[in-house]
């Protein structure tokens, strides 16, 4: 099947401030660095268990957005079928803004199913041994994740994660609070 697909998934820019964080430390950061949170405004709430082997396919870290007091960083991953080696470099794909888009000059499946097995996640370290781990992985890694998909609050802003690989676009990310982290392959791509 001939296809070139695209594919977009983000936090909405309506969420997004014109907030300017010079750095990652002081209390409104614990969250990010795999501390609880201290400040009685933010929370981390979860919703959902949720592991899986993944290919990174890229990484992107955040300090300057407001997302950044939670997640430092995010992974453009695929997993099935696509986390295959043969797959998974034919997979070309651009973060930016808490976003992803991706694309394949051919789809081995429908788009649907397609789009059901490449995703962003917005990776928050559940400690501080995870949070060190998480900027370790590089491209072509295979790891596997385990943890849960969250929500968190900080004053007027609710991020909350997709519960489903069947969403698309806007809001359909995960928001991944992550436990353990192991690799299973080192940079097969």
């Amino acid at each position: 099947m001939q296809a070139l697909k695209y594919f977009a998934c983000g936090l909405g820019l309506a969420l997004l401030t014109s907030h300017s964080f010079a750095s990652n430390s002081g209390a409104e950061y614990n969250i990010a660095n795999g501390l609880a949170p201290e400040v009685t405004w933010q929370s981390i709430s979860p919703l959902k268990a949720f592991r899986g082997d993944f290919r990174i396919l890229s990484t992107k870290s955040y300090s300057q957005d407001e997302q950044a007091k939670f997640s430092p960083i995010d992974y453009a991953v695929s997993w099935g079928m696509f986390a295959d080696p043969y797959f998974a470099k034919q997979i070309s794909v651009r973060q930016y803004d808490r976003f992803l888009n991706w694309k394949m000059k051919t789809l081995p499946v429908s788009a649907e199913q397609a789009m059901q097995m490449v995703s962003n996640m917005h990776i928050i370290p559940a400690n501080p041994d995870i949070a060190k781990q998480i900027k370790q992985v590089q491209r072509g890694d295979l790891v596997r994740l385990q943890g849960e998909l969250v929500e968190v609050k900080d004053r007027n802003l609710v991020w909350r994660s997709s519960l489903t690989n069947t969403d698309v676009g806007d809001g359909a990310c995960e928001l991944f609070r992550v436990h353990s982290i192991q690799w299973i392959e080192h940079k097969a791509l």
